[in-house]
């Protein structure tokens, strides 16, 4: 698994991959009560990704797609816990970042390029499946409310909602950002609630069907795989845990596990008051014919319909700077170090509005949402998720062969590796079909 570290002191832990300074570390607040960890958790997870479950269950039918979820939600709980324990494996040292930890698991120069590839992946990608969602949700809201106003291309949409990201990025810090975090929090419980009660109140269509959708097998093959990519991303809050946990005060009498353990529960607990119904419910109500979007499918109540379209909006405002803080602070610390910059606000309005720039870029010219989150919930969420805390638990404690721990660690790891390539095969696979019938900036 690659060799360990010795006991570090914070100083050298910090800079061992030359990444930030100890004074870096230092000024980084610790002030966030447990509640902080439960609401950033939950914006960090719940995300767009519900929305797409019940197109996921199209494809992988009642019992393969319940087992999946149920066993996504189980694993991510597990390797969850995984990364607080670990947070702190050294006396006096804290891994306040997902590479550093890497490079404590697997040496300082291998560390960060088995870790920061994965990690930046889950970021960026949950950035950029977030500006088409919120230019998609802002589209919709602005057509239900407004049956005069003129209509914009989908792309302007998604260019207003990137406006927001280049004013809110100038935020410091995590916590600068958790009144925005709690908002999402909340917004992401709601519309996901009116999501499976609109279905209830709404009834199954007509000749409604949970058979398997009418394609080649080939073809079906590879949308089975993108689902699998769906559900993976709809679990994708291990990428941000450390860092979320960092903003925890601890004392060797009151270590941060504990209150980050007890938010990470009751986020996980919302998490699947917030899943399963909708991916139940919304199956049960569309069948196979759900939309990759389930709040595109509903069309009636009007007003209620349009108020959960505009709390996705919100949700995921918070939801991309939740994912993009780390990024940032990790850009900034390199062009400290490397081209000499000094920390303020010209240093943030360069690589942030850099960073802005180019999630929305990228959002406008590929805005497939299921393709998007199949292709990066298999490329990245499945490894920072599923499995890649489970080599680094047996890199660190070294457990022995074939006890429990061995054997769940090895299980997590066999399961995230298959929902790794098979979902980035499909997903890739279903962005080229898609985008060579697709007229891009519409």
């Amino acid at each position: 698994m690659g060799t360990v570290s010795p006991p570090l002191s914070k100083e050298v832990a910090s800079n061992e991959g030359q990444w930030i300074s100890s004074k870096d570390v230092d000024a980084r607040p610790r002030n966030a009560k447990w509640w902080y960890s439960a609401f950033h958790t939950v914006t960090a997870i719940v995300g767009a990704g519900v929305l797409g479950l019940p197109y996921a269950m199209a494809y992988l039918g009642w019992g393969p797609g319940v087992m999946i979820l149920l066993l996504s939600w189980c694993i991510t709980l597990f390797t969850l816990w995984q990364m607080i324990q670990l947070h702190e494996c050294v006396p006096g040292v804290r891994f306040d970042r997902y590479y550093e930890l890497g490079q404590h698991a697997f040496g300082p120069k291998l560390g960060p390029w088995i870790v920061l590839p994965q990690q930046l992946i889950v970021q960026v990608g949950c950035d950029i499946v977030y500006m088409v969602t919120g230019g998609k949700c802002l589209k919709k809201f602005v057509e239900l409310t407004c049956n005069d106003c003129t209509k914009l291309k989908q792309s302007y949409w998604i260019c207003i909602f990137g406006a927001i990201h280049f004013i809110l990025s100038q935020l410091p810090n995590f916590n600068s950002v958790a009144g925005i975090s709690l908002a999402a929090a909340v917004m992401s419980l709601s519309y996901s609630t009116i999501s499976w009660v609109g279905c209830v109140s709404r009834g199954r269509i007509e000749n409604v069907s949970y058979g398997y959708k009418s394609t080649t097998p080939v073809d079906m093959m590879f949308r089975v795989f993108n689902a699998l990519g769906e559900i993976s991303f709809a679990f994708a809050g291990n990428g941000v845990i450390l860092e979320i946990q960092a903003t925890i005060p601890s004392t060797p009498e009151k270590p941060s596990k504990v209150p980050m353990w007890k938010g990470a529960l009751t986020a996980y607990f919302i998490t699947a008051i917030c899943y399963f119904p909708v991916a139940l419910i919304g199956y049960w109500a569309f069948g196979k014919d759900v939309d990759d979007n389930l709040l595109m499918a509903l069309k009636h109540p009007e007003w209620l319909i349009a108020a959960a379209n505009l709390m996705v909006v919100v949700h995921v405002i918070g939801s991309y700077q939740v994912y993009a803080m780390p990024v940032f602070d990790m850009l900034e610390n390199v062009m400290v170090k490397h081209f000499n910059f000094s920390r303020g606000l010209l240093l943030r309005l360069v690589t942030r509005t850099t960073y802005v720039g180019l999630t929305l870029l990228v959002g406008v010219t590929f805005p497939f949402f299921g393709d998007l989150l199949g292709f990066f919930g298999g490329f990245g969420f499945a490894s920072t998720s599923y499995f890649l805390p489970c080599i680094i638990w047996l890199s660190i404690k070294k457990p022995r062969k074939f006890t429990t721990s061995w054997l769940i660690n090895w299980a997590c790891i066999c399961i995230g590796m298959f929902i790794m390539f098979a979902s980035t095969i499909g997903g890739f696979r279903n962005i080229v079909i898609d985008a060579s019938t697709y007229r891009f900036y519409t």
